[in-house]
């Protein structure tokens, strides 16, 4: 064995650094977008995706583990489009059911105009572009090569869980249907958090669930704006159909 082998870092060991730096520059791009300036919030998540795309591809990530491969258009596509009718079947069905209404009246938009720019502007470029980007390629690319989908749906669901507990520290006090059920002091808070960690680790395994099977980040990125921006429309209607 010549000495230029024997010093070369085990593989393992590259891949799991790989997943290491992509998991704290997360976490850090999480903690500015959320607890420093508002504008922050705005290119923190953006410029993180794009960045840690270039530097999994530096690494080795082929187009195709980061879900990004032009062969796999078609069937994102077509994954992309079922996911999405069957989401705006069922929001159409939690609006329009008294027991569930309540629950779209989320205060962020209370005016039709706010979340038509949020849907179809703010939340894909914003939140679901760089989102998906970031956990469903380049996460779910490098925990793929070091624990198969098994490691994707364990590690990536639970990460993306994690990630959402900022962004829902108001969501009970901004939601009349929360606001409702577990109050909007400390304990519905929690509540709330604890709700969304949960939601979004399911999601975000839904989400894996679709990129493995079609290949491709069309599809995750259709349901993920699905369930966002749509709701934010559905949202702004049942404000609407209320006052």
């Amino acid at each position: 064995m010549s000495d230029q082998s024997a010093a070369a870092p085990h593989p393992h060991f590259r891949i799991y650094a790989d997943i290491g730096i992509v998991v704290a520059i997360l976490v850090l791009t999480n903690l500015i977008a959320h607890f420093t300036t508002p504008w922050a919030n705005v290119a923190t998540v953006p410029a993180a995706a794009i960045g840690l795309l270039i530097l999994v591809r530096a690494r080795g990530l082929d187009w195709a583990e980061l879900g990004l491969s032009r062969r796999h258009w078609r069937s994102g596509a077509g994954y992309a489009l079922g996911a999405v009718a069957l989401v705006v079947s069922v929001i159409a069905v939690g609006a329009l059911l008294p027991w569930t209404r309540p629950m779209f009246m989320n205060d962020h938009y209370a005016t039709l105009s706010g979340a038509l720019i949020a849907s179809m502007v703010i939340i894909p470029l914003q939140t679901v572009i760089p989102e998906e980007l970031a956990f469903r390629g380049v996460l779910h690319g490098a925990l793929d090569r070091a624990w198969g989908f098994r490691g994707v749906a364990a590690a990536g669901s639970l990460l993306f869980g994690l990630w959402h507990i900022a962004s829902s520290l108001g969501l009970t006090s901004g939601n009349v249907g929360f606001t409702r059920l577990f109050g909007g002091g400390i304990l519905g808070t929690v509540i709330g958090v604890v709700l969304a960690v949960v939601a979004t680790g399911i999601a975000g395994f839904v989400f894996s669930w679709l990129r493995k099977r079609s290949g491709s980040l069309i599809a995750p990125i259709a349901l993920h704006w699905s369930l966002n921006g749509v709701g934010a429309i559905a949202a702004a209607l049942v404000w609407h159909l209320s006052t």
